[in-house]
Formats: C-alpha cells, structure tokens, sequence
C-alpha cells in the first residue's frame, strides 16, 4: 500500500490491484502513524523490449490507422485519462502505478527505420500521443520522440501529434519543417484555464499558459495546430468551452477538437475519489451528468457514443462547440489533410550503419 503523504503532486488518490491481480489490496489505519514526513513517490522507468513499433488499429471512432506510443504510463497523471486501464495488462495497477512506473522504447527509432524501410510499406499518416502523452517529463531525458521525428523528417513521412507538454517546443525547428512542407500538425490539449484546477486534475503536465504559449511557438514555426479540448467534463469544466477555444484561437490555432469525459474501468473509481477530495462540492453533478450521457452508467463503451455520448447533455455541448469554432473561424477537419506523395523510405539498418562507419567526423552531445 502506499501512504497518499508520499503521493503529493500526484493524479491519483490510490493505487488498487490490477484487475487481473490474484490479490487485492485494501487501505486502512493500522495505528503506526509516522512523524516524520515520509520520501515521496519517485518515477521509475523500465525499458521495453518489443521488436516492433507501429501500433494498427481499426477503430471507427478515429481518423489515423496506425501510431506510436514511445512511453507506456504516464507522468502526467491525469486523473482522467482513458489509457489508466492498460497498464493492468503489466500487472500494475491504474492509479498511482500508472504515472509513477513507465516504460520507455529507447529503441523506438530503429524499430521505426526498419518498418518505413520495408518493401512494399505505404505510407499514412502516424499519430503520437494517442496513447500515452509522448511529450511527458521523460521525455526531457529519453529524447525518444525526437529521435523519431528526425527519421520521420528523412523519409518525409506524414505525422500527427496529440500532447499537452510544453516540451513540444524543444522539436519546433523539426515540426516547422515538416509543417512546411506539409507533413505535421499537431493538437495541444488545454483542458481549462483555470491554474488551480489544472494543477489538481493534470498535476505534472504544463500549466495552461505554458500550452497556449506552445501554440503560439509551434503556429509561427508554420505547423498547422490545433487546440483539442479533451475532456470535457459536464459540470466541471464545460463552462470554458468559448474561452479555452477563443484564447487557443489568439495563440494560433487554426482547428477545434473536443472529446467528452470517459470513464473506463478503473479510471472511474479514480475519478470519483479524486471528485471526493478535490471537487466535493460538484461531486454529485458531474457524475449525474455524465451518467446521463452514458445511458445511466459511468461510460458506454460503444462506437459513436464514448467519446461524444448521447442525450440533452452531449447535445448542448456539441451545439455550444460548433457554434464557438464557427464564431472564432476555426477551420474545417478536411482542410488539414497531411501529404503522402512525399514519402521516401530512409535507409536500412545496414545502411546506415555503414555510412556512420565510413565517416571521419565526431559528434559528441553533451546536453
């Protein structure tokens, strides 16, 4: 079990068995208070061993067939966030295990080379941070998502990236060409504008200025960028739809997307106890609400209906979302096709290497 003191500027109140798990743990007072303060909770990092990169999909609900996730966990730890489930499959558990024992894909870019370099791939457009946010703390360290985009850059390949990290800006000088040339865009998530209720739902992802300041930098770079509002969470936050959008649309964005609160398996329990801690006033509300657009339970996993929802209140926020990006002048979802046309598949393994090998200059990177 974990003492929630040690949890301090964490998303999760908790830190439940996996749902595969043989034992469950449960918390309780066993009399032995601590005086001192205990260490708090640090991340650890694993290294993945998977052979392949590309993650396919067939999903109706999404516009891209395939992705790549270079983190599983995330550091971030939204409380919200729908990926909390996947990591029961490691035998961790959704809550703090999920923002605290990541793992991480140091090889990402040669698996990657070695997929575009095959005979007979076509290319389409890869999304990152559909998972997992490839832009979270780590990332500062591992430099894994930018060993990527500098392969996605040499074969002109199309990318398409979701995030809230200011870290994005780091990789500016590679999304603006790639955004030139038709090749990138990318959506920062600005959930709410409100500091205090970031910091309490997103605890470690950049404050919502810093994001709105990644906009403008990644919009004067000359990538197309989009603001996602994602989740909207009825009762919570859905009261800064037009200001989100309109202070996004100031920075530079030229699109809108929005996705409303999911609540899959243990990510709503998480939700409601950090609802009981930090928000106990709106509490009842919002899952009131968000029963209501889930046909009378926490989530409805059916296509069509889990990101949107169904009913009066899915409705009104649909309504109120499109009359905000019409009002702002946002443009339409069709105006932001990537290029295919352009794609040249890198060099192989082999290839590479013995170019690196025949050459006489040393570069040592000290950063």
């Amino acid at each position: 079990m974990v003492n929630m003191a040690r949890a301090k500027g964490r998303g999760a109140e908790s830190n439940a068995s996996g749902r595969y798990e043989r034992e469950k743990r449960e918390a309780f007072d066993d009399g032995w208070a601590r005086e001192d303060a205990p260490a708090p909770l640090r991340t650890e990092v694993e290294i993945d061993a998977s052979r392949s990169i590309i993650t396919r999909n067939n999903s109706p609900d999404i516009s891209f067939d395939r992705s790549i996730n270079p983190y599983r966990g995330c550091e971030h730890g939204c409380v919200y966030c729908f990926a909390r489930p996947t990591h029961a499959y490691l035998g961790w558990s959704a809550g703090l295990d999920f923002e605290t024992k990541l793992v991480a894909k140091p090889n990402a870019a040669a698996l990657l080379r070695r997929a575009l370099a095959r005979r007979g791939y076509k290319p389409a457009v890869i999304a990152m941070g559909a998972n997992t946010d490839p832009y979270q703390p780590i990332e500062k360290e591992w430099r894994i998502v930018r060993g990527v985009l500098e392969l996605l850059l040499e074969a002109r390949h199309p990318v398409a990236i979701v995030t809230k990290g200011a870290l994005i800006m780091r990789d500016v000088d590679i999304l603006g060409e790639m955004g030139r040339q038709g090749l990138a865009h990318v959506a920062v998530s600005v959930t709410t504008l409100d500091r205090k209720l970031a910091r309490s739902m997103e605890p470690r992802a950049a404050t919502p200025a810093r994001r709105l300041q990644a906009i403008e930098t990644l919009a004067a770079a000359g990538v197309p960028t989009a603001v996602m509002m994602a989740p909207i969470a009825p009762g919570l936050n859905c009261h800064e739809i037009e200001n989100v959008l309109a202070a996004a649309r100031d920075a530079g964005a030229v699109r809108a997307e929005y996705v409303t609160l999911r609540l899959p398996l243990e990510v709503s329990p998480l939700f409601q106890e950090w609802l009981a801690t930090h928000q106990p006033h709106r509490a009842a509300k919002v899952m009131r609400q968000v029963r209501e657009m889930h046909g009378g339970r926490d989530y409805d996993p059916e296509w069509g209906a889990r990101q949107r929802g169904r009913g009066p209140v899915s409705d009104l926020i649909a309504r109120r979302f499109a009359v905000a990006v019409k009002k702002l002048g946002f443009r339409r979802r069709s105006e932001a096709a990537l290029r295919l046309d352009l794609f040249r598949p890198p060099r192989s393994d082999a290839a590479s290497t013995r170019q690196q090998q025949g050459s006489t200059q040393l570069t040592f990177d000290f950063d």
